[in-house]
C-alpha cells in the first residue's frame, strides 16, 4: 500500500464509492446549487458520481464517451467518440503507429453504435440535460491517457456549459496538466508515480455491468435531472 497522501485517505481506494465520497468532500462549494449538474462517464464513473450527487444534493445524468482503442492493443486509446457522433482522434498516436484512416473509421463506427446503445439505456431513451450556462461536474473513476474525459469536457464547452469541473480520484500528473486546457477546475485526489494503470489504485476495481450501472441510477430517482434536448 502506498504511503498516506493526506490525513483522510490512503491508496489504494477500497472501491469507487469510497473515492466518490472523498471527492464529494472536496466539492462542498457546489452543494444544493441549482445551476450545477453532475455528469458521470460510464461505466466506472457512475458509482463515483452517485456518491458526489448524493452528498451535494445535485442531479445526476450519464454522458457516454467511448474510447477508440488501437486494434489488438485496445487498452491504448487513439481517440474517443461521444454521443451525437463527435470524434476526437489523437493524431500523434495514429501517426506513430501508422494506423490507416480506414481502420480509424471502422473502429469509430463500432464505438458510435455502442455510444448510442448506452446513451439510450442509461438515460432511459431521453437526451442528456441542457448544459447551457450550467456548471457541470464531470466524473470518472480515474484516467490514464484521458482521451475520453478530454473529449467530454470539450463537448460540454461546445454545448455552452458555463464551467466544466473535472472530478477524478486518480490520474498521472502529466494527464492532469493536459486537462487544464479544457477544464475550468480539476479536482484530483491523487497523482501517484509511477502510475501504470487506474485499477492498481483500487482494492475493488471490478468491471461494472450495465445492470449494476442501471441499479445505481435507479436508486437515485429524486436526484436525476429533468432531461431535455440540448438542441
Amino acid at each position: 500500500m502506498a504511503a498516506p497522501l493526506s490525513a483522510t485517505f490512503r491508496l489504494p481506494f477500497s472501491d469507487r464509492s469510497e473515492a466518490g465520497r472523498l471527492l464529494a468532500g472536496r466539492l462542498q462549494e457546489y452543494t444544493n446549487r441549482p445551476d450545477v449538474l453532475v455528469f458521470a462517464l460510464p461505466r466506472g464513473g457512475v458509482p463515483v458520481a452517485a456518491e458526489i450527487a448524493t452528498a451535494l444534493n445535485l442531479p445526476l445524468a450519464v454522458l457516454v464517451v467511448r474510447k477508440l482503442g488501437v486494434p489488438e492493443h485496445e487498452e491504448l486509446a487513439m481517440g474517443a467518440v461521444i454521443n451525437g457522433g463527435t470524434v476526437y482522434i489523437n493524431r500523434a498516436i495514429t501517426a506513430e503507429l501508422g494506423i490507416s484512416e480506414s481502420v480509424i473509421e471502422a473502429v469509430t463506427r463500432q464505438e458510435t453504435r455502442e455510444v448510442a446503445r448506452r446513451e439510450s439505456l442509461y438515460n432511459r431513451g431521453q437526451p442528456i440535460p441542457e448544459v447551457k450556462e450550467k456548471t457541470v461536474i464531470l466524473v470518472d473513476d480515474g484516467v490514464a491517457t484521458g482521451a475520453s474525459l478530454m473529449l467530454a469536457a470539450q463537448a460540454l464547452h461546445n454545448q455552452g456549459a458555463a464551467q466544466v469541473v473535472l472530478a477524478i480520484p486518480v490520474a498521472p500528473a502529466e494527464t492532469v496538466r493536459e486537462f487544464s486546457r479544457v477544464a475550468d477546475q480539476i479536482v484530483c485526489l491523487a497523482q501517484p508515480y509511477p502510475f501504470v494503470s487506474v485499477g492498481q489504485w483500487y482494492e475493488d476495481f471490478h468491471q461494472l455491468t450495465d445492470a449494476e450501472v442501471c441499479r445505481i441510477l435507479d436508486q437515485l430517482p429524486a436526484k436525476r435531472p429533468e432531461l431535455k434536448s440540448a438542441g
